[in-house]
């Protein structure tokens, strides 16, 4: 190959241009990218990287802060599809989205972006998402793969975090999208993963995303995440976004034979793939179509969390007084990169008064400047005392959450909050209903409130589907996909959130959001997986059927108690009660969503699979199903468990290999070397082990190489030996 011909295929694997890929030939056409979470932010070809309020207009849906709420993978899977039809009716072949990083700290800058605290959750939503993207024709782009879990120093920040919670947490849900949902493309991260980029990181983008999950597509960087150029082709990135004009790298590294030009030849052919699947992108529904999916999504992510008999709004009669500006000004998506330019805006005030049909006052109470305005809190302090119901519209500002950042705190505005108390006095009931993209505090004012609605970020029709369900034509069916705490302190990340000198610690391990308060027994205002209705729910008859090694089939009934129709949330969650192993009480890994109307009763079913009882076992690089008995919880939340059953397991059979390193206690558990333990105990002198019980405890975790400098008869030569017999079982591996 002569020089300039590499110098084109150096050019090929970066963009034209902020949005656009390099064409070449007849087989690889320019491909148009765009951003696309809830909605499609496309400037077109020639857009920049800060263009972000210059956009075609496109329908906003609810970003991933409210989807995650729905907890319907159906529903989910329609958003999907009515944003591929969006970006294929701007000429768009790539859709930069889902974002799907978990929520370590209710502080993220981005949380509004992703789903859940939980892998499960997560990594099912993201992947109905996926589905219905690419039903269209249109690439799909999960972000952002992996450890992009705060905005704080994002661009070099050096995560440490253990292979376990990397497994269990982090990487589990990208492995579940890229299994079942087979994306086309992907996105990596601006971060550091254990010391190396992630745009550059090998074990991550070849090692495990392609040799272990199969994945076929193109990974792509996050906007000016390449630091090196040909380290990052060599680590198996194919495209640079946007183009850093630094090919001249990748040109000295094959001249210099520090690159194969065959990782070229690759991720060049890993473009032209891409180009084939996204040739002909086919919008199968309307603009109208995309509104009315995107008013059900809204409708299905607002969750009820607190309700004394105010709501819903039935009666006419109800001398009504909405307060605070939200309530007109919809807060209604993040800042950043997502940010969308919708078709059209719905606000609450202007719903509840055509629904109504009657007259509904109005005081703005606040201004979303943060400057304070004593008089507008007392105008709306004083219409209070006329009303018979206040429902006052709190929440964080634009300023106060967006890409780039992260949050300080997680209390509301002082001036709201002040607000509120005053409301609180006037003698009405009060219902507080929320806009916010990230976790607040609730636990220090709803003792005061009547009723809180929790409204996320609604997307473009949050107006109208707010007033349908605080009018009771909609029962509330969102379930918290993050849970609440009490206070910032009890966070499971709180002391190494967001790290400090270019490096964070995940030091809480695989003890992320509920899987932490639940293990340590923390209080929290309000727990994963909660939510109310306007109706009540039953939960009967809990069935558990083996089904396979492994493997069980769990299924119970559900039946509506109540006179209203509505929409639960069955939870599924798993409890290992005798492992050895340190794991949290219990785990998320199943859900169902059921509507049911007054009296009407639905079975609801799973599969338990054996991952769905394993550990990742970082020594030995696998997933490990241990012996031992294990619960079986469904639930309405992870602190709402209705039914219980047991299962026991014998493992997968599959033993740790014995290491010259491995200590007594791990040589006391396995058929071969066992038995020489036992003969050393019968050589001990008689009654030694009982005179000294504490020193048999201490020398358990003594590696048994060591004992061969102890002068007890135990020659490293034996220890070799029975290390070799042992690991040449053939359900045993190789010793590491």
């Amino acid at each position: 190959m002569t020089e300039t011909t590499i110098q084109e295929k150096a050019r090929l694997v970066a963009g034209a241009s902020t949005w656009k890929t390099v064409a070449s030939g007849s087989d690889l056409p320019a491909l148009l990218l765009a951003d696309g979470p809830h909605g499609l932010r496309s400037q077109g070809a020639e857009g920049d990287s800060l263009g972000i309020g210059d956009s075609l207009p496109a329908v906003c849906f609810p970003p991933a802060v409210a989807l995650g709420s729905t907890w319907n993978p159906e529903l989910i899977e329609r958003v999907g599809a009515a944003l591929g039809d969006e970006a294929a009716r701007l000429g768009v072949q790539v859709l930069l989205g889902p974002g799907m990083n978990i929520k370590r700290s209710p502080l993220g800058g981005r949380n509004f972006e992703y789903f859940s605290e939980d892998p499960r959750l997560t990594g099912e939503l993201a992947t109905a998402l996926v589905r219905g993207i690419q039903s269209r024709g249109v690439a799909a782009t999960p972000k952002h793969f992996a450890a992009n879990n705060q905005e704080t120093d994002r661009m070099r920040v050096d995560v440490t975090v253990s292979r376990r919670a990397l497994r269990e947490i982090y990487l589990s849900a990208f492995e579940r999208v890229v299994r079942e949902a087979k994306p086309w493309a992907l996105m990596s991260a601006y971060n550091r993963v254990n010391g190396v980029f992630a745009s550059e990181n090998r074990w991550l983008l070849d090692e495990v995303l392609r040799e272990q999950w199969g994945f076929d597509g193109l990974v792509m960087s996050d906007w000016g995440a390449v630091d090196d150029p040909a380290a990052a082709v060599a680590a198996g990135l194919d495209l640079e976004m946007p183009p850093s004009g630094r090919h001249d790298r990748i040109v000295s590294a094959v001249t210099g034979g520090r690159l194969d030009e065959s990782a070229l030849d690759t991720a060049i052919e890993r473009l032209r793939v891409l180009a084939q699947r996204t040739a002909a992108p086919r919008p199968l529904g309307t603009v109208e179509d995309a509104e009315q999916v995107a008013l059900e999504a809204a409708g299905e992510a607002i969750t009820l969390l607190k309700n004394d008999g105010v709501l819903p709004l039935e009666d006419g009669s109800v001398r009504l007084l909405v307060v605070g500006e939200f309530a007109r000004t919809p807060r209604f998506q993040g800042g950043g990169s997502s940010r969308v330019r919708p078709t059209a805006v719905t606000n609450v005030l202007d719903s509840l008064r055509r629904m109504s049909g009657g007259d509904v006052a109005f005081c703005p109470g606040f201004s979303l400047s943060g400057e304070v305005d004593e008089a507008l809190a007392d105008a709306a302090v004083e219409a209070a005392r006329d009303a018979d119901v206040v429902l006052a519209f709190l929440g964080l500002p634009d300023h106060a959450e967006s890409e780039g950042f992260d949050r300080a705190g997680l209390t509301l505005p002082a001036d709201q909050l002040a607000l509120l108390r005053r409301l609180g006095e006037s003698g009405a009931r009060v219902v507080v209903v929320l806009s916010n993209g990230g976790v607040v505090d609730v636990a220090s004012w709803r003792d005061d409130v009547d009723a809180i609605v929790e409204g996320w970020l609604l997307g473009q029709a949050g107006g109208t589907a707010m007033a349908e369900v605080l009018l009771g034509r909609v029962s509330p069916s969102g379930r918290l996909a993050e849970s609440i705490p009490l206070r910032l302190e009890d966070t499971p990340s709180h002391l190494t959130f967001p790290g400090r000198d270019g490096q964070v610690l995940y030091g809480e391990d695989v003890y992320v959001g509920y899987r932490g308060y639940d293990t340590r027994a923390v209080e929290v205002a309000y727990p994963f997986g909660f939510g109310l209705s306007y109706t009540s729910f039953a939960y009967e008859g809990l069935e558990i059927e083996p089904m396979g090694p492994n493997s069980w089939s769990v299924s119970m009934r559900l039946r509506n108690a109540g006179v209203r129709a509505g929409g639960e949330v069955v939870q599924l969650y798993v409890a290992a009660d005798s492992s050895a192993v340190d794991r949290p009480v219990h785990e998320l890994r199943g859900f169902r969503k059921v509507f049911l109307e007054p009296g009407e009763s639905r079975t609801v079913s799973w599969e338990l699979e054996p991952r769905d009882f394993a550990f990742w076992n970082a020594r030995f690089e696998r997933w490990q199903v241990a012996p031992g008995e294990y619960r079986i919880e469904v639930g309405a939340s992870s602190r709402d468990i209705r039914l219980v059953g047991t299962v026991h397991s014998a493992g997968d059979g599959v033993r740790d290999p014995l290491r010259l390193d491995s200590t007594l206690g791990e040589w006391s558990a396995h058929p071969v070397s066992a038995p020489l333990l036992a003969q050393m105990r019968a050589a001990m002198p008689a009654g030694a082990a009982e005179a000294a019980p504490e020193l048999l405890e201490m020398v358990r975790s003594t590696p048994v190489i060591k004992l061969t400098t102890w002068g007890i008869g135990v020659t490293e030569e034996t220890v070799r030996d029975v290390v070799a017999r042992a690991n040449a079982d053939p359900e045993g591996d190789e010793p590491r």
